[in-house]
């Protein structure tokens, strides 16, 4: 990776916490949005609307991580499809299983009722920032994998 490429994925991580830390955003909105703003607007802004529902483990549920849900709709920027019928394309699946998959390996689950039954406090600061850090992870991982695959530059 060179450069320019290691700073994109850096911004996407500084950027997807950013909006987390500052609370504009939850954590799949924030994925989303870094990751379409990154990549120069591909969709309407709007598109944040999708992502609102998965906070805290699917609407404050604390099942599937809400950045993973966030990463898994960026990952469909490029490799999800827009035809009925259409064939899948080849990386979709895979991507988003490897992104499921790297979540699970580095951080032990992608549920976030596991991924913070540490912290006694769900409001607290450390909670918070320990999801802050999952966000930024996963918006890093997704550009990552654009770059890997060559989508990105």
């Amino acid at each position: 990776m060179n450069n320019k490429q290691q700073k994109l994925v850096n911004e996407a991580r500084e950027r997807a916490e950013g909006y987390f830390r500052r609370g504009e955003f939850y954590c799949s909105e924030a994925v989303l949005t870094t990751i379409n703003e990154l990549l120069g607007k591909e969709v309407d802004p709007e598109i944040v609307k999708l992502a609102s529902g998965f906070p805290i483990g699917i609407g404050k549920s604390k099942c599937l991580c809400g950045a993973v849900s966030g990463g898994v709709m960026a990952l469909g920027l490029k490799y999800g499809r827009t035809e009925p019928g259409a064939e899948m394309p080849e990386k979709c699946f895979p991507a988003n299983a490897s992104l499921h998959d790297y979540i699970k390996e580095t951080y032990g689950s992608t549920c976030c009722r596991v991924l913070t039954k540490d912290f006694d406090d769900f409001g607290s600061p450390e909670r918070a920032a320990h999801c802050i850090q999952i966000s930024g992870e996963v918006a890093a991982w997704v550009m990552e994998r654009f770059i890997e695959d060559g989508l990105v530059e």
